[in-house]
This record gives structure tokens, sequence and C-alpha cells, in this order.
């Protein structure tokens, strides 16, 4: 049986910029993959076992800028006085092998603790098998915004704007990525948020046109490798090369968007 293609190839897929307005049925499907492991999971799983975890430094009530916390409420609110996004982190952090990967290779080094304590709330939202780690009061919240932000598959970082409420941008998870480059991807979608696309508006009149068609060129090369995704295509030497073709066009947008 041949596995078919899914984010996994680089989970950062679902970011950027589907996020100017509500996902579509095709940015559904991608974000429907994000939980999909091909073969290979059972290991990672093995080498992620040890791994420390988000959860083993998360605050249960209150917030802090920079610091994970369960509590969507406190965080919300220091989000909105401080004019930041919010970082919500949906995991299960006592089983899941991909979440564990991304505590252990991003979140849990200096770069990232360094970058999020000025620019963002952090929080978690918990899916554990120990249904001691989330405190019951969250239990029912957690599944209603896993709801509401169309949340598919773990790990799935869904960026909101500083109401806490608008969703900007999904980023997932990947082999190779490191604080650096979530940094890097993390920016770009916080850069592209609504209240952002507007000021840079504002401010550049002259280059608003041209602007807004780099945005939508990114929008539509992801949105291919959506539908195309969608179809389930199976694993082979063609599918793969279609699969570099679309990443390439997604690359390209995004370097002319760049230059911006």
């Amino acid at each position: 049986m041949h596995c078919i293609y899914t984010s996994e190839e680089d989970l950062s897929l679902d970011s950027a910029l589907a996020l100017q307005r509500p996902f579509q049925e095709p940015m559904k499907l991608l974000n429907t993959t994000l939980g999909l492991l091909c073969a290979g999971a059972i290991t990672l799983a093995a080498q992620t076992e040890e791994a420390p975890t988000v959860a083993d430094a998360v605050q249960i009530d209150g917030a802090k800028i920079g610091h994970w916390t369960m509590d969507f409420d406190a965080a919300k609110k220091i989000a909105a006085e401080k004019k930041l996004p919010l970082l919500v982190n949906f995991t299960g952090s006592d089983w899941c092998g991909w979440c564990k990967l991304m505590d252990k290779g991003v979140f849990a080094k200096e770069a990232w603790t360094k970058y999020a304590a000025e620019n963002v709330l952090l929080v978690t939202l918990d899916f554990p098998k120990d249904k001691t780690i989330v405190p019951e009061k969250y239990v029912t919240r957690n599944e209603k915004l896993k709801d509401q932000f169309e949340v598919r598959g773990f790990p799935s970082y869904v960026i909101l704007a500083s109401d806490g409420e608008t969703k900007i941008g999904q980023l997932g998870a990947g082999k190779g990525k490191t604080p650096e480059s979530f940094i890097s991807e993390f920016k770009a979608v916080v850069r592209l948020s609504p209240a952002n696309i507007e000021a840079f508006v504002k401010a550049n009149p002259d280059k608003a046109k041209a602007y807004k068609a780099a945005i939508k060129g990114v929008e539509d090369a992801k949105t291919e490798l959506a539908d195309w995704i969608g179809t389930k295509p199976e694993r082979n030497e063609e599918n793969t090369k279609k699969f570099q073709e679309f990443q390439k066009s997604i690359q390209t947008a995004q370097d002319e968007l760049g230059k911006f």
C-alpha cells in the first residue's frame, strides 16, 4: 500500500497567506492531513518518548509574555493590552511524537524563548491521555476552541491577532525545523495579519496594488497545493516531482512578496 502525500513533507504549508480569509474547503483538507502520519510514526514516537514537553513548564493560571499557559483568557487579556499576537499550541503532550519533537527542537531552545519573551503570548491547549494533566475546568473549553479554530491534527500552532479571536494563521511541525526557522514562519504570518496589511498599505499607497497582488500570488500557490493534496495522490516518482514543483511555486511567490 502506497503512502499518500501529506503536509508532513513540510508542515509549515498551512501557514502564511491562506490566512487573510476563513479557510476554504481545500485548506480544510490540507489541515486535516496534519494529523496523519505515514510509515515511521512509531519510530518517531519512540525517539521522542523521553523528550521534555511544553506541559512540563506550563502555567495553569495566569499568563506572562513568552511563557506557556493553559489560561487562555488571561493570555487574551495581556495580548489585548500589549497589542501582541497569541500562539496557541494544540498538542497531545504525553503521546504525540511530532509535538514532542517540536517541544525539544524548537520551544525548549534559547533562541525561541528569548524571542517569545518580547513578542508573543503562548497558550497550550492540551489533549493528553493522562487526564490529570489538564484541570477539569479547561477540558470542555479546549474542545470548543479546537472546533472554533478548525484544528484537525496535532500539533497545530494557531496564530491569533491581539483580540484573541481572529485567526491570522496556522503553522505545523517538521523534522528539520529550528527555532530560527519557526520564528521566521511566525513573523511571516504576523506580518500579514489584517492589521499589519492595512498599516503597510496606508504607509505605502504607491505599493498597495502590487503588495496585494503578491499576497494573492502566495495564497493561490498554496491553494493549488492544497487542492492537489486533497486528491490523495499516491507516493511515487511522478507525484514527488509534482509536489516539489508546487513547493517551488510557493517559494517563488513568497520570494516575490518578500521584496516588500
